[in-house]
Formats: C-alpha cells, sequence, structure tokens
C-alpha cells in the first residue's frame, strides 16, 4: 500500500481508539447508572456501538500488521504496476443490443491495494478486473476486460508513477 493510505488508516486507528471507544465507554456508563439494564435502551445501543469499534479495531489492526508500504524508487515506470495512474480510451464494448457504449471515452484511475480504492477518488483496487487486466501492460498497448457490463476493450495512454 502507499504510505499516504497506511497514514490514513494509522490515523483512523488512533481515533477510533483514543475518541470514538472511550465517548462509547463514557455512554455505557451513563447509561448503566440510569438503572434496569434489561429495557434500557441507551445501554444496549451503546453496548452494539462498542462492539462494532472493537471489531473496526481488531480489523485495521490487523490490516496494519500485515500491511507493506510500496518503495516507489523500486517500481519501474513504463508498465503498468501498484500505484501508478493510467489514462485509457474506451474503444468500445458490446451491450446486450450489440451497440458500442461509451466508446472513444477516456478515463483516468490510480491503481491502488484493495483497502485504499475509493472510484469517487478515481482510485481501483489491483484486485478489479480493469486494474489486472492492465497491469504490466505499457502505453499503446491495447486489453480486452470481461466486466458485469459486459466486455471492454480499452487502450491504455499513458502511464504516471504516483508519488
Amino acid at each position: 500500500m502507499s504510505q499516504e493510505g497506511y497514514d490514513k488508516l494509522v490515523a483512523e486507528l488512533r481515533q477510533l481508539e483514543s475518541v470514538e471507544l472511550p465517548q462509547v465507554r463514557d455512554a455505557i456508563s451513563e447509561a448503566r447508572d440510569k438503572g434496569d439494564l434489561s429495557e434500557n435502551f441507551e445501554y444496549h445501543a451503546a453496548k452494539r456501538e462498542q462492539s462494532r469499534l472493537l471489531g473496526r479495531i481488531r480489523f485495521m489492526q490487523r490490516v496494519l500488521a500485515n500491511a507493506r508500504v510500496v518503495d516507489m524508487s523500486a517500481l519501474g515506470s513504463d508498465t503498468v504496476q501498484l500505484l501508478c495512474r493510467v489514462e485509457i480510451t474506451n474503444l468500445g464494448n458490446a451491450s446486450a443490443a450489440g451497440h458500442a457504449v461509451g466508446e472513444g471515452r477516456r478515463m483516468a484511475y490510480t491503481i491502488t491495494s484493495p483497502h485504499e480504492a475509493n472510484l469517487r477518488e478515481g482510485k481501483i483496487s489491483i484486485k478489479s478486473p480493469i486494474a489486472q487486466a492492465l497491469l504490466n501492460k505499457k502505453v499503446g498497448d491495447e486489453v480486452t476486460v470481461r466486466v458485469p457490463a459486459g466486455t471492454l476493450r480499452l487502450r491504455i495512454e499513458s502511464i504516471e508513477r504516483q508519488g
């Protein structure tokens, strides 16, 4: 994963452990002080939130324990790799009616670890079908990739190393 992605996960974990979890513990303590726990909605809601937070914290700790920050200087720049921005042109895909859909449309994606993927930010997981098809290809190469909507034909227009 990128250093930026690693740092974001560390910051989120710190936020959960030092701010959100203590707030939930305070809410549980406050709700417990109100008496009968069997019908105490605030208590049960706070316990559910505590369980959710603890699960998220454990998940993030496992991700960070197994994460490797990629040394950008060790990556080549002439082929599509993890943490590079790729500009592609859709050469067309076959819709159910046999018409080309989105032909000529240009798109740009940064290929990231699954934990950093965010389509709104133009970041796709290295495990996605499109990223898998693009890996190790060069500028000018054309690839065919199966996606849920059908089959896409893409041409790589540029490759830019991020970071």
